[in-house]
């Protein structure tokens, strides 16, 4: 196994001249331009006295330099803390003091945001947008980064070239990143993640995943698998990846494929489901065609043409699209099969960095989430593996070290003989292939790739006046939090009918104040009695859709 920090270099040093970090309507670097910041920073960090192993926190929307900051500690060995974006600001705060972050990448709006007070470990605080210092605890750290230019012509004065771009790739074991699953203040978990980990899988993607020139990054890159899979592995393979810059909508989104012209597409089966909801199954269902699909002549016709339109709607190069987080809509799934459509569903976790099954498309069982990755042991906590769901387990080389400054959360992760228990059911068959039937953990993906915690945002629900109790539920990706009222507060306050019915829309308003925008609520639905509960007086949630 090739370290990826090694790869990396080799790319940065073939593809000098090459388009690396791009932002849609904004900044574009060359793999020679995102070299030299990197070195930089490296600079920069010496010169303020940050050590190899210090936590660095990134607080900042996708793009380039968000790519640049990531690499730039990465490489320095310092540990980077990504945090994504839309948290609110007493998580950003809480965060940031959790991973012990001694310095915090973000911008000015974001930062004023901010508890000062509650980061006392912070020596400064620099403006991802322009790299300017916007806080620094003494002139020492601020002279760091504002003589940065100076610093590099002094060193490099002959220029900054290929041959000089040197990663470090004694490490394999060293953390490189935490990584935290939610904005949690209570008990955070941290994944820790070392370069190892990394390795392993941008090693496994480089041998299974297709790769090519082009890729629009879409998933937060706070998040594993938008990390790793649209911006580490490919960038590895001297890919050009581009940013949006800004919210994915169906427009920007549609726009940026036929520009960019992407060699692969990450994306959540909602998204698939919808597209063919609302643009193939009309067309499906005209008599014309119902008549057409039945004459063998015609039916290959017709998907063929289906199958090229699909395709040339995400730029026309795709060479594979990779679904994951949820399973797809049966009948979604038999068609793209029937038309020969290059997708598979894949199966992974922040704590496996993040992939632990993939199937390339031609090979891929419908109804699967593909074969275990070569970097892991993947095996069913079963007496009979094939035909008797349990629970999946893993471990190997692209599996998590534990939680940060968690060591119970850490304990309870981890079997006996070392494997990691991913709280999710399934069986695999003869082949390998895996099939998950069900989830013991109730994460909801959200349409842009978040990661939804349920428990976190009924804990904000049930804090607004007059909720005794709330389950969130998914539904066509929106979110609904349906209320079970205390009748006996809203009796002593004698709110009238009118006051009452205005009560769901004054809980959905109060606890959006307190969420992030990717996990607010659409509706607010009135229960007529107490949720039903398990002996253990834990709600029974598949009750409630």
């Amino acid at each position: 196994m090739e370290h990826y920090l090694s790869r990396l270099q080799e790319a940065t040093r073939k593809f000098w001249d090459k388009s690396a970090l791009n932002t849609l309507g904004g900044e574009s670097f060359t793999y020679a331009e995102m070299a030299q910041r990197i070195e930089k920073f490296h600079l920069a960090f010496s010169a303020a006295g940050i050590k190899k192993g210090e936590k660095i926190a990134l607080c900042a929307s996708n793009g380039a330099r968000w790519g640049m900051v990531f690499l730039a500690v990465n490489t320095y060995e310092a540990v980077i803390v990504p945090i994504l974006a839309d948290f609110t600001p007493e998580n950003v705060t809480f965060l940031t003091d959790h991973s012990e972050s001694v310095i915090l990448f973000t911008n000015k709006a974001r930062w004023d945001k901010l508890e000062k007070d509650k980061m006392p470990l912070l020596k400064a605080v620099i403006d991802v947008d322009t790299f300017k210092v916007i806080y620094a605890v003494d002139d020492k750290v601020k002279s760091a980064f504002d003589n940065v230019d100076e610093a590099f012509a002094a060193k490099w004065p002959n220029g900054y070239g290929p041959d000089d771009v040197v990663f470090p790739t004694d490490n394999w074991d060293d953390l490189a990143v935490i990584n935290y699953t939610s904005g949690s203040t209570g008990n955070p978990k941290g994944v820790m993640l070392v370069y190892r980990n990394f390795s392993a899988t941008v090693d496994y993607s480089q041998k299974n995943v297709p790769a090519g020139e082009r890729m629009v990054s879409m998933l937060p890159m706070a998040h594993m698998y938008g990390l790793v899979i649209e911006f580490i592995y490919p960038l590895c393979n001297g890919t050009s990846i581009y940013w949006l810059g800004k919210a994915p909508t169906p427009a920007t989104l549609l726009k940026a494929f036929a520009e960019v012209k992407p060699y692969l597409l990450i994306t959540v089966p909602l998204v698939m489901e919808k597209i063919y909801k609302s643009k193939v199954k009309p067309t499906l269902d005209k008599p014309a065609i119902k008549v057409a699909l039945k004459i063998p002549g015609l039916r290959g016709i017709i998907y063929n043409k289906i199958r090229k339109e699909l395709i040339k709607a995400f730029g026309g190069e795709v060479q594979e699209f990779i679904m994951g987080g949820a399973a797809l809509n049966p009948e979604v799934e038999r068609f793209f099969k029937k038309i020969k459509f290059p997708y598979l569903v894949g199966y992974g976790m922040t704590e496996a960095a993040p992939l632990l099954a993939y199937e390339h498309w031609t090979k891929y069982v419908p109804g699967s989430c593909g074969k275990a990755v070569d970097c892991a042991d993947v095996r069913i906590d079963s007496e009979d593996p094939q035909h008797v769901v349990g629970e999946i387990q893993a471990k190997g080389d692209n599996i998590c070290i534990g939680y940060y400054k968690n060591e119970e959360a850490s304990a309870s992760a981890f079997t006996d003989d070392g494997y990691l228990k991913t709280g999710d059911l399934g069986i695999i068959d003869a082949d390998g292939n895996i099939f998950i039937r069900g989830r013991s953990k109730n994460m909801i993906l959200g349409p842009s790739g978040q990661n939804i915690y349920p428990e976190e945002v009924e804990a904000v629900v049930n804090n607004e006046p007059y909720v005794l109790e709330s389950v969130v539920v998914d539904r066509g990706g929106k979110l609904v939090a349906l209320v079970f009222l205390d009748e006996q507060q809203i009796a002593k306050d004698l709110l009238d009918a009118e006051h009452i019915s205005d009560i769901p829309e004054l809980i959905r308003n109060g606890a959006n104040r307190k969420l992030p925008i990717y996990s607010r609520i659409v509706t607010v639905e009135r229960q007529d009695k107490p949720f039903e509960k398990t002996p253990k007086m834990s709600i029974r949630r598949f009750l409630y859709k």
